[in-house]
């Protein structure tokens, strides 16, 4: 009898065991698809603006705002997210977040004037500041022994780094074949599953003992980040000549001084000095920082060259980058699974680096006449690859060994990193590439043939400055970077019982 009841016992926990497990996988679903909504919608709605523009009949200085309107709301939020969900649970941050970034979704696709469809596109970043660091601190929570966490971040990763090209072939497939609207409908059923699966699968952990919120630092850094962005974005669309680029950007320097100051004294700082004082997490935040900007080469102006050079479709350009994307995801996962915990950061993010360079440089010699399959595809695939070595590495890194209290502002942390490196990288790029297109056209005939080869050197510039980007990040992140591979730390994150 005694037998039989220990093996009833043991059938129990192993039962118990694979519902855990098949849980945990549930939730990679996910957070993978939180992620993704989030990317995606910062190139999704790029390729439609034309459509849109035409059906609402709004300026150019309108359409601006449109991007802009959700960078600045994203990337100013985000450490408050982070820490929200770290105060009151990520699956109430969660569900939060994908209701409103649903809703807000909503109201820009049934936008009657762009007026309403920029309110949407704010919120939509709102609620991308609750929702991205929620999932990225649920997926480091839930994922604690160290085999199934590489596969997990292999995965996140993946889909973190390839966001922003399937962005833009979905936001190919629904302009072209349905309507400009619909890149922002689509969001519904992408919110739709995740939130089924966020109720049914993620638990709601919360701090025992919940620390108060500081709001000195949540309005420092709040009010930093945004005039940050706002200047950066003020650089790409009205020139760094602007007062208010310059303004924004000394206010932005100066309240992010002050914030960083404040860390030190508060007594429950938004940003623990621990957080980013371990010597991986800061090569992993500026890693995602580097890659933020200089990714921006990738999908900004190939696609420009695509479609404006080579006269692509915009389904045609979407499925250009489909390479890259597959490239990108199997580097992630030997990365991340194979040679993360053998091997340490140090010999993945650095040649990653290396490898996202070489790519850059060899798109600066696209020409007028240049085929896909020979020219275009081949750095694609390079590019791929190096970013997969970077992407999923650096963001596994960035939240190893973190106090599983501070698992959502570290997380936020992330994405701040790569969304401000984004914002900078854009601002950066646009005005050399547009200063180089007037310097190669000064004093050459005018006329269209002069025109289309300005651009080309325009395009140019801008990879060779993305490279340099790379290169840096390459030099960078071989000397922060910890050699060997990451040991377990004191104060990781506890194991989640489901």
């Amino acid at each position: 009898m005694a037998s039989t009841g220990n093996i009833t016992s043991q059938s129990t926990i192993t039962s118990s065991d694979s519902d855990a497990t098949r849980r945990k996988w549930w939730i990679l679903v996910v957070v993978s698809l939180a992620q993704l909504m989030v990317v995606l919608d910062a190139t999704i709605v790029n390729i439609a603006l034309p459509s849109a523009q035409q059906d609402l009949g709004f300026s150019n200085d309108a359409r601006q705002w449109i991007i802009t309107a959700y960078a600045l709301a994203f990337g100013s939020l985000l450490l408050l997210g982070g820490r929200f969900a770290d105060l009151f649970g990520r699956r109430t941050a969660l569900v939060l977040g994908l209701v409103g970034f649903a809703l807000a979704s909503a109201l820009a696709g049934i936008a009657p004037n762009v007026g309403m469809l920029i309110a949407g596109r704010a919120l939509q970043g709102a609620a991308g500041a609750l929702l991205a660091p929620a999932a990225l601190s649920a997926l480091t929570t839930t994922f604690t022994r160290p085999a199934e966490r590489n596969r997990a971040f292999a995965v996140y990763g993946a889909v973190a780094g390839a966001g922003g090209a399937i962005g833009l072939l979905l936001g190919g497939l629904l302009t072209e074949y349905l309507d400009w609207r619909w890149t922002l409908f689509v969001n519904l059923f992408i919110a739709a599953v995740a939130l089924a699966g966020t109720i049914l699968f993620l638990p709601n952990r919360r701090p025992e003992h919940r620390p108060m919120l500081d709001l000195p630092g949540t309005a420092l850094a709040c009010t930093g980040l945004f005039a940050l962005v706002f200047g950066f974005s003020r650089a790409e669309s009205k020139g760094w000549s602007s007062p208010q680029t310059w303004v924004s950007l000394i206010a932005g320097v100066i309240l992010l001084a002050a914030f960083t100051s404040w860390q030190q004294r508060a007594r429950h700082p938004l940003l623990p000095t621990r957080v980013v004082t371990d010597r991986n997490r800061a090569a992993s935040f500026l890693a995602m920082f580097i890659t933020g900007g200089g990714m921006f080469g990738v999908f900004l102006f190939l696609t420009y060259y695509m479609q404006l050079t080579l006269h692509y479709s915009p389904v045609k350009t979407g499925l250009a980058f489909l390479p890259m994307i597959g490239t990108l995801m199997i580097a992630a996962q030997l990365a991340t699974v194979v040679l993360l915990p053998r091997l340490g950061p140090r010999p993945l993010v650095p040649p990653g680096m290396a490898l996202s360079a070489t790519g850059m440089v060899w798109l600066t010699g696209l020409d007028l006449h240049s085929s896909y399959p020979s020219a275009v595809m081949p750095p694609l695939l390079v590019l791929g690859f190096g970013i997969g070595l970077i992407f999923a590495p650096a963001m596994a890194m960035a939240t190893y060994g973190v106090r599983s209290d501070d698992a959502g502002v570290a997380s936020a942390m992330v994405n701040t990193s790569q969304q401000i490196g984004g914002s900078i990288g854009t601002a950066l790029l646009s005005s050399l590439a547009a200063s180089a297109a007037a310097t190669y056209a000064h004093g050459r005939p005018p006329g269209p043939p002069t025109a289309v080869q300005a651009q080309l050197h325009s395009y140019a510039t801008a990879y060779w400055w993305s490279a340099g980007f790379f290169a840096a990040g390459l030099i960078a992140s071989w000397l922060l970077y910890r050699p060997g591979a990451p040991q377990s730390e004191p104060d990781a994150p506890p194991v989640v019982h489901m």
